[in-house]
């Protein structure tokens, strides 16, 4: 840490003298933080990286490692405490801060009142309209991604296996693998699960004959805020922790709108993750005993859906998600 102030300290060339007028710290405490002798605050390590141009965390992280070694760098169970400590810090990080707001809490409220209603309905002709459902659902999906297939089109191609005239051969292989993919999701479904292999598995399906890099993830990405590359397993696997640590205590709504929010964050293919994070949010959705929920793909809800997709709250998102599910109870009991 002493070798980044100092050496960002003399690249921009100011004196402590000055620095420590800029921020109204004594020259000494300066003097001292570059030597080794003083450790700064947390509040004076933000100061420092802002007039130094220090990036944040960077300085954050090599701080903090100050502290932990002062601390206990010398005890003999040292590294078995981290490990430890890391796991614990894991979990914490897991387990959902999300508050739901009272306009959303009273629109969970509506849905549970005609999910209820839903459940306790004669269902002898629900096999028909959940068959309708899936076939609206890979129109509608597709479309959102820019597949130009008519509903009817698409299902010639999937029941009758018609080749249409004038659409491509991807657009064909969209629609077939988006119905297979339906069939997987209600076959985990039964099974009440949901690993990282299945995610592959969505992705092999969807991506099959389409992309040669069916059921992998891209290697790395770049953020662009933080100009470093993360490994996309890395945030993956805390993708799967959140879902088996918070998987029993959300509202299941909140927490399939979240496993679609937060997986279209990581973004970890290089195509279909649109589909795919849908195709999870039904999952959960039909484990919790809900239908398949059907996001419409023309023009102005798409513009809509993409808005809320790049927003970095979810709040807004979880609202839209409610509202659309709740439209698909009313259109059932219809």
């Amino acid at each position: 840490m002493k070798s980044l102030l100092k050496n960002a300290r003399e690249k921009k060339g100011l004196k402590t003298r000055e620095v420590a007028q800029i921020l109204s710290i004594d020259q000494a405490l300066i003097s001292k933080f570059e030597s080794g002798l003083r450790k700064p605050t947390k509040d004076q390590i933000t100061k420092l990286a802002t007039l130094l141009e220090i990036d944040h965390e960077t300085l954050m992280i090599a701080w903090l490692k100050e502290k932990i070694l002062y601390e206990i760098g010398d005890e003999e169970f040292a590294l078995k405490a981290l490990a430890a400590t890391e796991q614990e810090l894991k979990y914490q990080k897991s387990v959902s801060k999300i508050k739901v707001s009272v306009t959303l809490g009273k629109m969970l409220q509506e849905i549970e009142l005609l999910k209820t209603k839903l459940d306790s309905s004669a269902q002898n002709n629900f096999n028909e309209i959940s068959q309708k459902s899936e076939l609206e659902y890979t129109f509608e999906s597709n479309r959102i991604d820019g597949n130009t297939m008519t509903l009817k089109e698409t299902e010639m191609v999937i029941n009758e296996g018609v080749t249409i005239s004038g659409k491509s051969m991807k657009e064909h292989l969209e629609a077939v693998n988006h119905q297979e993919a339906i069939r997987f999701i209600k076959d985990l479904e039964k099974n009440n699960s949901f690993t990282e292999r299945n995610l592959l598995s969505i992705h092999n399906l969807i991506q099959r004959g389409i992309h040669s890099e069916s059921g992998n993830y891209k290697k790395t990405r770049t953020s662009e805020k933080e100009s470093k590359t993360f490994l996309i397993s890395k945030e993956i696997e805390e993708y799967f922790t959140w879902f088996e640590v918070n998987k029993n205590k959300l509202h299941p709504i909140v927490l399939a709108g979240e496993m679609h929010f937060r997986l279209l964050k990581i973004d970890p293919f290089d195509e279909g993750n649109g589909k795919i994070s849908r195709l999870i949010m039904n999952l959960v959705l039909l484990q919790k005993g809900y239908p398949i929920l059907n996001i419409k793909g023309d023009e102005e809800n798409k513009k809509n859906y993409s808005r809320l997709n790049e927003n970095n709250d979810s709040e807004e998102f979880l609202f839209f998600i409610a509202q659309t599910l709740k439209e698909v109870l009313e259109k059932y009991l219809k």
